[in-house]
């Protein structure tokens, strides 16, 4: 009985799949509520479309969805360990807006990304360090000193960045939610394809 009970729970763990599949190596998508999907159905974050474009090109990846809304870059510090037991082959890196939104401190912002980014590659896991913008109304410096945050990161860690990772997604149409945050499915795939070109020349057939 105990160990049925110890299989259901290893099955419904977010960080399971990956680690049952060890022979398969694995992408993990570390993020925010823009990666776990928020208002979206089961099965239309980003993560299960990027999981479906592999799988047609014939790349034999694992996607894990490692995202959980409401997070800021201080809760990616704190979930680093368990991250790091995917032993991933390559972590996407999500995180900021919830901290530009709040008003997080520049400074504080920086050195949480930097902390997750290095944990990362000093680890041995290859990461994109995925970027995102604000609205206008917080004011002109805030956000660009914001913006600036992402590059100095990936430049420092070298590692390859995506400035805005909704730079294009946002003059679709119907491809933000009524909140003008998050991705509708439309634009989860849409997503999807900006981290599928930036992930080619890390994968391997």
């Amino acid at each position: 009985m105990y160990r049925w009970i110890l299989v259901l729970a290893l099955a419904f763990s977010p960080y399971s799949y990956a680690t049952t599949h060890s022979s398969v190596p694995v992408i993990d998508c570390f993020g925010d509520s823009i990666t776990a999907g928020y208002g979206l159905p089961p099965g239309h974050a980003y993560p299960d479309d990027l999981q479906a474009a592999l799988t047609q090109g014939r790349y034999h990846y694992r996607v894990v969805n490692s995202g959980i809304s409401g997070n800021t870059t201080k809760d990616g510090v704190d979930r680093l360990k368990d991250v790091m037991k995917l032993h991933a082959a390559i972590v996407i890196v999500e995180f900021g807006g919830n901290d530009g939104l709040r008003g997080v401190p520049i400074a504080d912002t920086r050195r949480n990304l930097n902390t997750i980014v290095s944990t990362l590659t000093h680890a041995g896991s290859k990461v994109i360090l995925a970027g995102i913008t604000l609205p206008p109304n917080y004011g002109p410096d805030y956000v660009r000193q914001f913006n600036a945050i992402f590059p100095a990161v990936a430049k420092q860690n070298h590692v390859p960045v995506i400035p805005n990772i909704y730079e294009h997604v946002y003059a679709v149409p119907d491809a933000i939610q009524q909140d003008g945050v998050h991705p509708t499915a439309k634009g989860a795939h849409l997503l999807a394809d900006v981290f599928l070109a930036a992930l080619r020349p890390m994968l391997h057939l």
